[in-house]
């Protein structure tokens, strides 16, 4: 037994010391690697278990940042949960499509969202009644090889890898949509390959190209989800994609609508648009994929230009600067006040977790009723303000190109459209961009009906 006496010099050991000593020691050891806990350099201990060694950096890239494989992964994976129980996005009855283009945001989208659909599976499993429902899941890969230059080979072999991707999940099956991107047009509009090329082709600027073909994405993916039955749409959206967007769409004139675009939810689109990787950076996500061994696939689609590769450029200058500058551009971005479109309507849904309706009326944007409805441009779908707002004379005499360009907004008509803007042009649109645009006209022609209704003579007076 160890006596109290400090200046003992029989040789005696403090148990109380040792014991401390030792449980510093076991602590130091850890899945296989040991970790020196008297090492001034306290980054190689993870940050949160302050026992595993530290493998990855946490958001930010501070010293303070650093986290072991499972701490990690339970701290990305949390960020995922978070996003989606408090906004609402997916419950028991939906059926979720999960946009797929291989790379490593999009992967962790699929693989978290298979994991909370797994976990559902087995609390079905495991309960007496079965009534609650496991909510469906798909996957979709929009090809692009028709608009970008992408060799056969490659993309025949990028499809097949992420059909393999697919198929390695765990039951329950998912099924995957190989989407062409021409496809857009309907099956009767002759060589839809040739019109697509005749509609980017006529777009001049590399810029306006490259966003008219971000928004027909959109419509491909929503045309998909309404055409299969699904009820919500997730994206792998991630801060430092956001981050790019919120400079370029700066540049671009696009404020008053940015908002829009960088919230957890969307739903001015039929099928409700989810960004759950929102709080994520792009180097965790990658990060991630190499620890889990979770595949990617590398799909070619050119070499970007104009103002999105600058944001883009510049971007990553500021971040290899300081590890935090997408972090606080996406914090700077999300003190803009976002629309009410950006909530999910009231969930109706009897068989919904009474926890997550409490979690989304707390956290969920608070409707305005007061605010009037929003106008939206009828090419790239973004809120309108009111000096982009369409004068409703146009409708009454213009043509339907002339109101369609009154309809979009100024980048669009400064990026998109060409100078000579004709019939021609809008006849190379897609339909679902044409239809939208007819009965927008429709409607704000009623509008201006009512508001002169009060002025027009009837058909018994002079």
């Amino acid at each position: 037994m160890a006596c109290s006496n400090s200046t003992c010099q029989s040789g005696c050991y403090n148990t109380e010391d040792d014991d401390v000593s030792l449980t510093k020691q076991e602590a130091s050891i850890s899945n296989g690697h040991r970790v020196n806990s008297d090492d001034p350099d306290r980054q190689t201990i993870c940050a949160k278990c302050k026992v595993n060694e530290a493998v990855a950096g946490g958001a930010g890239g501070g010293e303070d940042g650093r986290f072991c494989v499972d701490c990690f992964r339970s701290s990305l994976f949390g960020k995922f949960r978070f996003a989606v129980t408090s906004n609402g996005m997916i419950s028991p009855s939906d059926k979720v499509l999960v946009a797929f283009s291989g790379g490593a945001s999009s992967r962790v989208a699929l693989q978290f969202v298979h994991e909370m659909q797994s976990k559902a599976q087995k609390n079905l499993d495991a309960s007496r009644d079965k009534s609650l429902p496991v909510f469906g899941v798909g996957v979709v890969f929009i090809d692009e090889s028709s608009a970008c230059a992408v060799p056969d080979n490659k993309l025949n072999n990028a499809i097949e890898h992420m059909q393999s991707i697919v198929s390695s999940l765990a039951p329950p099956t998912k099924d995957l949509h190989i989407f062409p991107i021409e496809h857009i047009y309907s099956s009767d509009s002759g060589d839809v390959r040739d019109k697509l090329h005749e509609l980017l082709n006529a777009v001049k600027d590399d810029t306006g190209r490259e966003d008219l073909l971000v928004h027909m994405r959109m419509l491909s993916l929503q045309k998909i989800a309404i055409e299969n039955g699904y009820t919500k749409l997730v994206l792998g959206t991630c801060t430092s994609r956001i981050a790019r967007h919120v400079i370029s769409a700066t540049i671009k004139g696009q404020g008053y609508s940015l908002p829009a675009d960088i919230q957890y939810v969307d739903a001015r689109w039929p099928i409700p648009v989810m960004l759950p990787l929102r709080d994520c950076l792009a180097q965790e996500l990658m990060m991630l994929c190499q620890l889990d061994g979770l595949k990617t696939v590398e799909v070619v689609t050119g070499l970007s230009s104009g103002i999105n590769a600058l944001a883009s450029s510049f971007v990553t200058l500021l971040q290899e600067e300081n590890p935090s500058r997408e972090c606080t551009i996406m914090r700077t971005a999300g003190k803009l006040t976002p629309f009410d479109f950006n909530r999910l309507p009231g969930i109706d849904d009897s068989k919904a977790h009474s926890a997550s309706q409490r979690r989304q009326k707390k956290y969920n944007l608070k409707v305005d009723e007061s605010t009037p409805p929003e106008s939206f441009c009828q090419l790239c779908y973004s809120p309108l303000n009111r000096s982009d707002s369409p004068n409703y004379g146009s409708f009454a005499t213009g043509s339907l190109p002339d109101c369609f360009k009154a309809s979009c907004c100024s980048s669009c008509r400064f990026q998109i459209l060409p100078p000579d803007f004709s019939g021609q042009f809008y006849a190379l649109l897609p339909h679902q961009i044409i239809s939208r645009a007819e009965v927008a006209g429709s409607f704000n022609h009623k509008c201006l009906v009512e508001q002169i209704q009060d002025f027009l003579l009837s058909d018994g007076e002079d």
